[in-house]
């Protein structure tokens, strides 16, 4: 079981900042509790142990909650400097963890993956970089995602409107020394110089789930987050 999880919270939330205009995205308040709450809250259950959380715009707001509040959990942090984009942070957060395996998922993002099943099936596949995919029906905010044989995910499509498909859930599982042999520069994104060229050579691998999701980068969805998570 893999127990440790990198969380990407250091973005700049243009999109939300009509709505919350003085917080970073993990911190935006869903009831009486910022994001953050939620999605800790979860991994606790899921069973992690270890969460580093990738911080940049308005860290200090992210600290100050965490280290006021008891986690049953470790929790650190990892600061950017400058934007590395995702990839970047995700490397930057590399020597705060402890094993060769481990979770990523985005910090504005509560997708109920059962991540007990999904670390089995992501070591009995012999993977070296797996996705986590919603099934969702008439969309056309998020592109979709194409599986193949095995479960190897063989395309990522442009936004347009489906009827129903597969979406990134953004939580993955990735392993350190694969990701370190890809010779990366400092600052990169993990979708597309990652993901979509791994996925050209047939290497990432798609684990399907239909539990609950929502991604409050948007304000609607934002409002949405009121209503079922608070």
């Amino acid at each position: 079981m893999i127990t440790e999880c990198i969380v990407l919270a250091g973005g700049l939330g243009t999109r939300l900042r009509s709505v919350v205009a003085d917080k970073p995205k993990c911190m935006a308040p869903v009831g009486d509790v910022p994001f953050i709450d939620y999605l800790l809250r979860y991994l606790l259950k899921e069973g992690m142990t270890h969460v580093v959380l990738s911080l940049g715009h308005l860290s200090d707001q992210v600290i100050a909650y965490i280290e006021s509040n008891e986690w049953t959990l470790k929790v650190d942090f990892v600061i950017e400097e400058e934007p590395l984009g995702t990839g970047g942070a995700i490397m930057n957060a590399l020597d705060e963890l402890e094993e060769d395996e481990f979770f990523i998922m985005n910090g504005d993002t509560l997708f109920n993956v059962d991540l007990f099943d999904y670390s089995n099936w992501h070591q009995e596949k012999g993977s070296k970089l797996s996705l986590a995919l919603k099934p969702m029906r008439q969309f056309d905010r998020y592109g979709s995602v194409q599986l193949g044989e095995n479960n190897k995910i063989t395309a990522f499509l442009e936004k347009q409107y489906c009827e129903e498909g597969l979406i990134n859930g953004g939580i993955y599982v990735a392993n350190r020394e694969y990701l370190e042999g890809l010779h990366l520069p400092e600052k990169f994104s993990f979708e597309k110089d990652v993901l979509e060229t791994q996925v050209k050579a047939g290497n990432v691998y798609g684990f399907e789930s239909d539990s609950y999701f929502i991604d409050i980068g948007v304000p609607a969805d934002y409002e949405r987050a009121q209503q079922e998570l608070a």
